[in-house]
């Protein structure tokens, strides 16, 4: 049976801050839960506790308006984990929005979609006891050992699936934005890319991490050049340039 509602933890309006559509108006809608726990989750609201409303399709699509952004954007968490979200992505296409999908790429459907968004994970982004999850330091939240390293497993057993990869990159119009950390990552790529030949490396986007601007324009002064050398394209954050790393933007 299908899921009636969708646990959502927030959906707004503001400008795409990442990817081929960076500066286009349009809405988010953010459902809540993951499969993976990448240790440098920016929304942990969404992942490693997650949190929002149950909601129907019916409550989603009245809080959207087409005239004030044709663009929507899913994402999560994983929104692609939920049964229902095909029919979500149908509704949202019959009301005429341009639809991205924000997806890890472990979980493929049929789903209606414009621009499939794959932001694979790398080998670094398992946590571990030297990669505890950035929330940990700042957060009321506690995380014990057992829980550590039950996540470490799954997330390490999740985290790469070939046949969804080809999936999504032989039946959608796609973008593959990468997130790095050092050149031990562009390393894993250059592999990863060798490994899909059929990938285009100009949608391929090198996306660095943090979560503020300072780390962000650290990793740039040699990330941009290296992107530049090896043809791949170099992916800002633009929205925490923008508003910081804050929740609704």
């Amino acid at each position: 049976m299908l899921d009636t509602k969708l646990r959502i933890s927030e959906i707004y309006c503001s400008l795409q801050g990442e990817g081929f559509l960076t500066e286009t108006p349009s809405w988010f809608i953010r459902t809540s839960g993951c499969n993976l726990r990448c240790w440098f989750c920016d929304t942990p609201f969404a992942s490693w506790h997650p949190e929002g409303e149950q909601l129907s399709h019916q409550e989603i699509l009245d809080k959207l308006d087409v005239h004030q952004a044709q663009h929507v954007v899913l994402t999560g968490g994983e929104p692609l984990l939920p049964n229902s979200v095909v029919r979500l992505t149908e509704q949202l296409r019959e009301r005429g929005f341009h639809i991205t999908i924000e997806t890890a790429g472990t979980v493929f459907k049929p789903v209606a979609c414009d621009l499939i968004s794959i932001s694979p994970k790398l080998a670094s982004s398992t946590p571990l006891l030297d990669r505890l999850p950035i929330w940990v330091d700042a957060s009321e939240h506690t995380l014990s050992r057992s829980e550590l390293d039950a996540w470490s497993i799954r997330h390490e057993r999740l985290r790469f699936r070939p046949d969804v990869i080809r999936n999504w990159i032989a039946e959608y119009t796609y973008q593959i934005k990468f997130v790095v950390d050092d050149l031990a990552d562009c390393r894993e790529i250059e592999a990863y890319l060798s490994f899909f030949p059929e990938i285009d490396r100009r949608r391929v986007l090198m996306m660095p991490q943090g979560i503020d601007f300072a780390a962000l324009s650290e990793k740039q002064t040699w990330l941009e050049p290296y992107c530049e050398a090896h043809g791949l394209r170099f992916c800002p954050r633009k929205q925490i340039e923008w508003y910081g790393n804050k929740r609704g933007t």
